[in-house]
């Protein structure tokens, strides 16, 4: 029994340490077979920068290639992000303009040779020869995907960007300056403030045949997008009133705790088609007269009162006539037969008298009796 001790001790302790991390990418899916080739990526780059990723959440990723037969194999990259908001603003960033809406997901993209699905907080980045054929086969895999995907709601702030002169898959989300100033190339620093947690959304547009970049920046509080912009409007002259003689002005304006931007805009006028567009589907108001209650005059509140006792208590007694009537001549037209009925009746007696209990006594009715 002592040396059973120790080697329990032991199992126990064996079985109490983390198992190794399990692959997200499954082995095999409709017929491809992935072998000995999976294999965890020791680091990740977008664009040669390491920064980018790790501004949406970057936490690990894993690649493989599948194969079928001799002649065709699919390259699959996965990147595992902290939350599917960084997923989100991972997959945007992947995106380029020839892939396509697919059907993957709710947010897939799809060119010939070329795939990249969001799934949850996981972004696959699909490579093969010819992805139409095999588009049922990748939603074998999308669905293997998906069972250890972490699911939850998605950044909102492409629904307030304007439909008007939008290029299509254009729109990036932003998490972080340095992500932000390859598609908005305002200043390297954090300008816009996602330290003091802002996110952001670009997009491209065409108005009056020029190209413009148009930014929206969600604020915690109202407050706090006015601030950013004064403060825009003092560092990067934003709204500057000779802006039409600058060679690069910024334009903006605030939308509760919405902040929108146009740069490569000529004139004010130029920009404002676009600004005139961003609402924040809100409305609150500091300075609005609102309702105040007030209390009426004392004197007014007594009278009230008088008045309102005096309704109630004729509304007493001509309900008790009425009621009293009733009962009278239901008693005369039907005696004995509806109220006060002899048979029925229940009074306690306290036997004070002699003389037996009648109901007639009760309301002075006489009652002829047959002889």
């Amino acid at each position: 029994m002592r040396r059973a001790i120790p080697l329990l001790s032991l199992f126990v302790l064996l079985t109490s340490l983390p198992a190794p991390a399990q692959g997200i990418l499954p082995s095999s899916f409709a017929g491809w077979s992935a072998g000995t080739n999976l294999a965890p990526t020791t680091g990740f780059k977008v664009s040669d920068s390491e920064t980018v990723a790790h501004e949406y959440g970057y936490l690990s990723g894993e690649k493989g290639s599948y194969a079928r037969d001799k002649d065709t194999s699919i390259e699959v990259t996965l990147y595992r992000m902290k939350d599917p908001s960084g997923a989100y603003g991972m997959y945007s960033y992947l995106r380029s303009p020839d892939l396509l809406a697919a059907r993957l997901t709710e947010h897939s993209a799809m060119s010939r040779d070329r795939a990249l699905v969001l799934v949850g907080n996981l972004v696959l980045d699909i490579h093969d020869s010819d992805l139409a054929k095999d588009a049922n086969d990748l939603s074998a895999l999308v669905s293997a995907v998906a069972s250890k995907a972490q699911q939850g709601p998605l950044p909102t702030l492409t629904e307030h960007l304007p439909t008007k002169g939008f290029i299509d898959r254009s729109d990036k989300y932003i998490l972080g300056p340095v992500t932000l100033n390859q598609f908005f190339p305002v200043s390297q620093n954090d300008w816009l403030g996602f330290s003091t947690g802002a996110e952001a959304e670009v997009a491209r547009y065409r108005v009056n045949g020029r190209e413009l970049n148009l930014l929206i920046a969600d604020y915690p509080t109202p407050q706090t997008a006015q601030k950013k912009l004064n403060e825009l409007q003092q560092v990067y002259h934003v709204n500057a009133a000779d802006a039409d003689q600058n060679g690069s002005p910024v334009f903006g304006k605030r939308s509760i705790t919405l902040l929108a931007i146009v740069f490569g805009a000529r004139t004010r006028a130029e920009a404002d088609k676009l600004l005139e567009q961003v609402q924040s589907g809100a409305e609150v108001t500091w300075n609005e007269p609102t309702f105040q209650f007030k209390e009426p005059p004392i004197t007014t509140m007594i009278v009230g009162a008088i008045i309102g006792t005096g309704i109630i208590c004729c509304f007493a007694l001509i309900s008790g006539i009425a009621f009293g009537g009733f009962r009278i001549v239901v008693k005369r037209l039907f005696p004995d037969k509806v109220f006060d009925r002899s048979s029925t009746m229940q009074v306690l007696q306290l036997g004070l008298g002699s003389k037996p209990i009648n109901s007639e006594d009760f309301y002075g009715i006489e009652r002829n009796q047959p002889k």
